[in-house]
């Protein structure tokens, strides 16, 4: 899958995949090392993350189920726990500086395509 920022017309990554399952959702990039810059991973059924047991830093976008962007976390950390984002459906984890490299603001409107 593909995100793009439809209100700044950039790519925020061209190799997403999706956790939508119970399962898929609780371990998300647990067994990953790293992620690069091109990939995201879309939790669905979420407006707050956990950084327990993970390797590395990441960024996150929290998304409407309109996908509008209602949430930023940029580089947070291994074992630390994010804000929760009421009105968020999804979260998109990304490298860190995938944000800033797609430009993305709040209130943007994402597409997954």
């Amino acid at each position: 899958m593909k995100i793009v920022n439809q209100s700044r017309n950039t790519i925020v990554a061209s190799e997403a995949t999706k956790a939508d399952t119970f399962l898929s959702r609780m371990i998300g990039l647990l067994n990953r090392k790293d992620l690069s810059a091109q990939e995201a991973l879309i939790i669905t059924k979420c407006n707050s993350i956990h950084m327990l047991f993970m390797k590395f830093s990441i960024d996150v976008i929290f998304i409407t189920k309109e996908n509008i962007v209602v949430g930023l976390i940029k580089g947070i950390q291994p074992f630390r726990l994010s804000p929760v984002f009421w009105k968020a459906s999804c979260a998109i984890e990304l490298a860190v500086g995938g944000i800033e490299r797609s430009n993305t603001s709040l209130g943007d409107r994402l597409s997954i395509l």
